[in-house]
């Protein structure tokens, strides 16, 4: 198969998983058909089943495609040393994964029941514990454990809860950074 043909198949299913992302944020996952998905695309259902045979599996191409440079940022956290540069540097990749992924956590956001039931849900929960395992000492106290955790919330929290004020969004993203990297080097010198 020469190169072309590819990146045109490719662009296709970029374009399904973004039209449907969208789709299933505004008006919820059940609420969205196929038919849907490929009247708005203008192509036919067949052409939308080559790529993707239900909801689920375009949700999970989603998540993987999305999660990918999440999962990256674990296994590098993993191989550093626990030191609060390593912290701080994993927030600021998280930081950035999360502007990358910002439809997906839009759409967990809005669905979250459906989360809950689909195997995505319990994946994603893995992977803020493992990167909570990166981010807090084995040994802190509860309220220093208690202070990475609200971290990761922080970070998650502000995407949502900035993105409809008024400001420039690096900035917005910037400052809720700083609020996770204050939470977890606070935790780390004990305070």
């Amino acid at each position: 198969m020469d190169g072309s043909r590819q990146r045109r198949r490719g662009d296709t299913r970029q374009r399904i998983q973004d039209v449907a992302v969208e789709l299933f944020a505004e008006q919820g996952y059940e609420k969205t058909s196929l038919r849907e998905i490929a009247e708005l695309l203008d192509v036919t259902k067949a052409a939308l089943y080559y790529h993707f045979k239900t909801k689920e599996d375009i949700l999970i191409s989603l998540f993987e495609d999305l999660t990918r440079p999440i999962d990256e940022l674990i296994e590098w956290g993993r191989t550093q040393p626990r030191s609060l540069e390593t912290k701080r540097e994993l927030l600021g990749r998280y930081s950035e994964a999360l502007t990358q992924a910002a439809p997906l956590f839009r759409f967990m956001q809005e669905n979250q029941a459906t989360v809950r039931e689909l195997s995505i849900g319990d994946s994603f929960k893995n992977r803020m514990l493992k990167l909570l395992d990166i981010i807090k000492d084995p040994d802190a106290p509860l309220t220093d454990q208690v202070r990475c955790v609200s971290a990761l919330f922080t970070m998650h929290a502000g995407m949502f809860a900035l993105k409809d004020m008024e400001g420039d969004p690096e900035d917005k993203r910037k400052a809720v950074l700083e609020v996770a990297v204050e939470l977890v080097t606070r935790a780390h010198s004990g305070s």
